[in-house]
């Protein structure tokens, strides 16, 4: 066990630190080539490990691929201005249409979407609407927050739901079916909680005079009229798939491929910089992670999780519920989401009571707000944020996420029971 909670730690380290440039790839790989050689994981394991995650992760690698071809055509940028021109110079309203615009990425296009694609837009829009420190500073945190507290609805939302579906073989209709009411009760909770944390920081009235039209700023008309009936039969792809279970890859990364090869066509992508730019980093850090975690597995602590989840079984229906939620939200926030989900996914599976997984997903998706390193996402949004000159210090975080994130998950996990 200390051999592998060493493992586990520095990698967890390296990947927050990413020192000299050290990508998170590269340093989940040494995670796990490190695990190999000190012998807490075997070849078998990798092998297993690869068999849980790989539909999830070529997955999210089309569902980014999807997003960044249509951000190339002004898909994001014109729902933004287009959400900003409605709430027609509200403040509040502004604020809420930006938490909605998150949901609806968050759900679409998953929560790392919403934080590669959808953060820089909306700064950019809040600097030429010259707000003030403050404002911006709330906006971000709300749509930050709202990209992993909204990511909830569809299978393909987050790769911890793909993960968790896929180790459970939750179907992609009987998953939204369980989900749409904890979602959108997830979604309800974050905008009252985040509206009265950051009320004092909304400025009541926004010059939105300066904005160009929505129109304005496609720029690729014809391919953009072509992403709405794409997006649409995609959706059916994905019920279709669940009927006869094609794994979710084939619709998210084959949806993605062909959409690029359409824009190519069009002239409205540049496919070899659009693949070149993708995250492929993702790729190595889910498998190399999770064979890091996996060592933990082998040392016993999905059994000592069981262990937990059982004790809290025997206080009753709804305390096993949202005691697992809680659970799963605690460990994502100290040791980050991926690995956390993948523990209590196999602690659950131990327990017998699958119905947790859903308990797990909220847990997982919302509990890494909590702390910045909580989430792959989080830690996009920081970085993205950072190129762009806005820094947010870990204290400044934590006194946003302590407070709204326990509230919204507990609504959340009320509606799942």
């Amino acid at each position: 066990m200390l051999t592998s909670l060493t493992i586990f730690i520095v990698t967890l380290i390296l990947v927050i630190w990413q020192p000299k440039g050290l990508q998170i790839g590269t340093t989940a790989v040494l995670g796990a080539v490190a695990a190999l050689l000190l012998g807490v994981v075997s070849w078998h394991d990798v092998v297993e490990v690869t068999a849980i995650v790989w539909d999830a992760t070529l997955a999210f690698i089309g569902i980014i691929l999807l997003s960044m071809v249509l951000d190339e055509i002004g898909f994001f940028e014109w729902a933004a201005v287009k959400m900003t021109k409605l709430s027609r110079g509200n403040g509040y309203w502004m604020f809420v249409n930006v938490l909605l615009l998150g949901a609806l990425v968050a759900a679409f296009f998953a929560n790392d979407g919403a934080a590669l694609i959808l953060t820089p837009i909306l700064l950019a829009k809040m600097r030429y609407l010259q707000m003030d420190k403050k404002a911006i500073f709330a906006f971000l945190m709300a749509g930050g927050f709202i990209g992993d507290s909204a990511s909830n609805p569809l299978v393909i939302s987050n790769l911890t739901n793909i993960v968790t579906a896929d180790y459970f073989h939750i179907g992609f209709f009987d998953y939204m079916k369980n989900m749409f009411v904890p979602n959108l009760l997830a979604i309800v909770a974050s905008i009252v909680v985040l509206w009265l944390f950051f009320r004092r920081s909304i400025p009541k009235k926004i010059d939105i005079s300066v904005l160009p039209e929505a129109k304005s700023v496609i720029k690729n008309e014809k391919m953009f009229k072509i992403s709405w009936w794409f997006l649409g039969l995609l959706l059916v792809g994905y019920f279709v798939g669940d009927l006869y279970h094609v794994p979710v890859s084939f619709f998210a990364l084959g949806g993605a491929l062909i959409f690029l090869a359409i824009a190519t066509r069009q002239k409205a992508t540049k496919p070899i910089m659009t693949i070149k730019t993708a995250p492929w980093q993702v790729v190595w850090f889910s498998i190399g992670l999770y064979v890091v975690v996996f060592g933990l597995k082998n040392a016993g602590l999905t059994d000592q999780i069981a262990e937990w989840l059982l004790a809290l079984k025997s206080q009753g229906h709804h305390v096993y519920v949202i005691g697992t939620g809680f659970l799963s939200a605690v460990l994502s926030s100290v040791m980050n989401n991926m690995p956390t989900i993948m523990v209590m996914d196999l602690a659950i599976d131990k327990t017998g009571d699958t119905f947790l997984a859903y308990a797990n997903i909220l847990g997982a998706n919302l509990g890494p707000k909590m702390t910045p390193i909580g989430s792959l996402a989080t830690l996009l949004w920081l970085h993205v944020l950072a190129k762009k000159g806005v820094k947010i210090g870990w204290g400044e975080y934590m006194k946003v996420g302590l407070i709204v994130t326990p509230p919204v998950l507990l609504v959340a996990l009320l509606g799942l029971v």
